[in-house]
This record gives structure tokens, C-alpha cells and sequence, in this order.
């Protein structure tokens, strides 16, 4: 049986909800070859994400924030320059700060607590993400849909990344009034030179191949892809 988990939802907030928290739940750590296709939405949401994900972590890895902890914030000296510089209506809050003879930490209620959202990911350098991110996520997309271009587009994506999109094309949809013109939709993206010949046949055949048969090699037995879905596995 193959191991992949379908996800579906309306809305691309449920689809980026879902896949962040099975990231930063360190999901794809505990199960590397686990796929998860997100069936709508688009990947436009999915690169936002991953970039997102990659420059949060910069910022709040276990290093940087003890640079940023309100647990280091000198709040004695803080409420002397509130008091030097910010006039009557800053003084008189101060009274409930705190300030005097007290470790006070505002952080948290524990301060025991772990401050690192990736923990669950087990995360050293930033280029992990994309390795704990990119092969476990596939994102079906809509044929007219020209956010697609951008799962492929490497130079924007952080660490030469090429998000997994997947042709999905919807022609159950009410707004598809022809089913025979979606692939040509699809197409379009070529003709207008935002993704190569190569792009697409990764978002038409490859990207859904390696889906499907990344971890059922005999997936497409006995159907008419079967030599080309096998030459794609071995390329890897």
C-alpha cells in the first residue's frame, strides 16, 4: 500500500494550517518516506510557507533567541528611560511592572518552558527545512492557476528549491464549462515562458508519478505509463 495521506479543504488557509502543523510537529522527521498530497489550493501557499518557515527559524532557532528572550530584557533600565523620556502617562504604568528586587521573567507562565517551535523538528541549519519539507508535500493545482509557476522557479525559492506540484485539473468544477481545454490551460504557463517543457512534464507526469509510486514502486503495474513511470523512480 502506498504511504501517502490526502488532504483535503476548501480553503488554502485550512491546506497551509494543516501542513504547518504537521511540519513544526516534526511529522516528516519521525516519517520520512509519509507523502502528503494537498488536493486543492494551489502551491502558491505552499512556497509562501516554506519560505516563511525557513526565515522564522533564522529568527527564533534556539541561538537567536536569546538575543530576543524578554526573559534578558533589563526592565529596571527600561523603566528609567520610560521615566527620562516618556513623560506622565509612561510613569504611571510603571508602578505594575515590577522592576524592584525581582527576577521577573514576562515570557512565560514557565519559565521552564521550551521557547523553540521547531523543536519537534530537530533542526541545526536552516537548509534542513527544506529537506524536512520539500520531498513530503505534494500541492494539486488548478490548470489556470499561474501561481503554479512558481513551485519551479528555484532562483526565488529558498535553497534552490522546486516545490511538488501537481496537476490537478478540477473538471468536475462547475467553472470548467469544457473539460478538453484544461490541459491546454495548463500549457499556457510554457507558451507564456514562465515554466520549460521540462516544468511541466514534471507537473503533469513526474511530480504525480513520484507521489503515487515514491514509496509503491508497483504502483502503475499494468497500465500504459508503466515503463515511463519506472524510468522516472529510477532518475529519482
Amino acid at each position: 500500500m502506498a504511504r501517502v495521506a490526502l488532504v483535503t479543504g476548501g480553503t488554502r488557509g485550512i491546506g497551509e494550517a494543516i501542513c504547518k502543523a504537521l511540519f513544526l510537529g516534526g511529522v516528516t522527521r519521525r516519517f520520512p518516506k509519509l507523502k502528503f498530497a494537498f488536493l486543492e489550493g494551489g502551491v502558491g501557499w505552499a512556497c509562501g510557507l516554506y519560505s516563511d518557515l525557513i526565515g522564522h527559524w533564522k529568527k527564533r532557532n534556539p541561538k537567536a533567541l536569546a538575543d530576543i528572550d524578554p526573559a534578558n530584557l533589563n526592565r529596571e533600565a527600561l523603566a528609567h528611560l520610560f521615566l527620562r523620556h516618556g513623560g506622565k502617562a509612561l510613569a504611571d504604568k510603571l508602578g505594575r511592572w515590577k522592576i524592584e528586587g525581582e527576577a521577573y521573567s514576562p515570557r512565560t507562565a514557565d519559565p521552564a518552558a521550551s521557547l523553540d517551535d521547531f523543536e519537534a523538528c530537530v533542526i541545526d541549519r536552516a537548509e534542513q527545512i527544506r529537506d524536512l519539507f520539500i520531498p513530503n508535500f505534494y500541492f494539486g493545482c488548478e490548470a489556470d492557476d499561474t501561481a503554479n509557476a512558481w513551485a519551479f522557479n528555484s532562483r526565488s525559492n529558498p535553497y534552490r528549491a522546486r516545490l511538488n506540484a501537481v496537476f490537478g485539473s478540477d473538471i468536475g468544477h462547475f467553472d470548467v464549462p469544457d473539460m478538453t481545454k484544461v490541459l491546454t490551460e495548463a500549457w499556457e504557463l510554457v507558451d507564456d515562458e514562465l515554466i520549460s517543457e521540462a516544468d511541466f512534464r514534471d507537473f503533469v507526469f513526474a511530480n504525480p508519478v513520484r507521489l503515487w509510486a515514491g514509496n509503491n514502486p508497483d504502483f502503475f503495474q499494468g497500465t500504459v505509463v508503466e515503463q515511463e513511470a519506472r524510468a522516472v523512480l529510477t532518475a529519482g
